[in-house]
């Protein structure tokens, strides 16, 4: 792969990495609750999902979603009803920010698994490398160094971003210390993660 279209495949990821989406909501909530290394964790759950992802992209998985509706269906349901469960856990929750890191009360492996369930539970992610792979692809050239470059880079992008948007959240939460104002901002995260479901409840078919 030319080294310009490797930079003009960073700056699409980038942008698209930027954009607030589940996994930055579930950074910025263990940011604020859980620290960094729960951060980390729920990021690298997340990577591996994109890297799951992005074979199953493309092995043809985003052809087969484009062309079967039961299956496109199924999946968009699946993410769907796991984020709005996500935002109603969250609006039960009594505090989201802590003034002190505390001891986990959730297992290292259920941090990871809810990382990863966000990122491989989303359609719209398949259906994005799918769209954003064949751009880049050279097809001179042997493929497997290019996807290995490509996802490589995506998912080093992603975790920096995360880790990122967690330190802030968790220096935020510095200035949170309230009852009322936790509550509030749990609503609000909550709504957020309620709001991504049924957002992508009227995801459409590509045709």
């Amino acid at each position: 792969m030319a080294l310009t279209t490797w930079l003009l495949f960073v700056a699409v990821a980038t942008v698209s990495i930027l954009s607030p989406g589940p996994a930055f909501l579930v950074a910025v909530r263990n940011g604020m609750a859980g620290g960094m290394p729960r951060v980390a964790l729920s990021s690298l759950g997340n990577i591996c999902g994109l890297l799951l992802l992005a074979s199953a992209a493309v092995l043809g998985l985003g052809v087969v979603l484009t062309t079967s509706e039961v299956l496109f269906t199924a999946l968009k349901l699946c993410g769907a009803g796991y984020l709005i469960y996500l935002g109603v856990r969250q609006w039960r929750q009594p505090s989201l920010v802590v003034t002190r890191p505390v001891a986990p009360t959730r297992s290292r492996v259920r941090v990871f698994s809810e990382g990863l369930l966000v990122a491989i539970s989303n359609p719209k992610a398949i259906l994005f490398f799918t769209a954003l792979f064949p751009q880049f692809l050279d097809p001179q050239l042997p493929l497997a160094p290019q996807f290995t470059l490509m996802v490589g880079t995506f998912m080093a992008l992603s975790f920096a971003t995360l880790m990122t948007y967690g330190g802030l959240a968790r220096q935020i939460a510095r200035w949170l210390g309230s009852a009322k104002r936790a509550r509030w901002i749990n609503r609000f995260v909550g709504s957020a993660f309620i709001g991504l479901g049924v957002s992508l409840l009227r995801l459409r078919q590509p045709v």
